[in-house]
């Protein structure tokens, strides 16, 4: 039964990717090329909740920088596709830093990359839908981003609302340790009392204060 319903998903998949490449895209700009077009939708797949480097990715596909920016582009615009900015205080820096890569359903990730078990980042790619409509359901203003240092400190997400900061970690572990909140103490400790207390999504059932300024909660009962 397990099987059969897999099959199920993956004609269902099947399809619908077939209908986006063959009628919906063609709505929105002709792509003359579906095979290229097939092979960088798949290895965006590869670099979920990557940083997004065109030029890179297009080495890795044989495809010229402008073509992997027109695709991109055309993925963005029909919603398959999300590029989450970086945070910054200066807001013109958020527009030109690299931003990382989501897709719009996890679903057609894990089918396209045919990746198998969900890992850690179809989890954050999860969450980070959940958070998009929280957003769109707020009537105040929020903003959303990741934020990075120069020397790999990273934080999964970054909401801004109300002039206060809310750091969250996403962690694909019924168990969080104390290691797992290192990046956002040092958020914190960055931008002092604008920031809240830090917020670490996991997959268990615990909910508790992991450290003095850093709530460990199950994603499932804040989204």
């Amino acid at each position: 039964m397990h099987l059969r319903k897999a099959a199920d998903r993956t004609v269902w998949f099947d399809g619908y990717v077939r209908t986006y490449l063959e009628r919906d895209l063609q709505d929105l700009s002709a792509v003359a090329a579906l095979p290229d077009f097939r092979r960088l939708m798949r290895a965006a797949c590869f670099r979920l909740g990557q940083l997004v480097n065109q030029t890179e990715l297009g080495c890795d596909i044989a495809l010229p920088q402008p073509t992997v920016h027109r695709y991109l582009n055309l993925l963005e615009t029909s919603y398959l596709l999300v590029r989450l900015p970086a945070y910054a205080v200066n807001r013109t820096k958020r527009l030109i830093k690299s931003p990382k890569l989501y897709w719009g359903d996890t679903g057609v990730v894990l089918h396209l990359s045919e990746g198998g078990e969900p890992s850690g980042a179809h989890f954050e790619n999860l969450v980070l839908h959940d958070l998009l409509a929280w957003r769109s359901a707020r009537i105040e203003r929020a903003e959303l981003f990741y934020w990075r240092t120069t020397i790999g400190e990273e934080v999964d997400f970054v909401i801004e609302a109300a002039g206060r900061l809310l750091p969250i970690e996403v962690k694909a572990s019924g168990r969080p340790r104390l290691g797992d909140v290192r990046h956002l103490r040092t958020f914190r400790a960055e931008y002092g009392r604008r920031a809240r207390a830090g917020l670490l999504l996991h997959t268990g059932k615990a909910l508790e204060w992991i450290a003095p300024d850093v709530l460990a909660v199950p994603w499932w009962r804040v989204l």
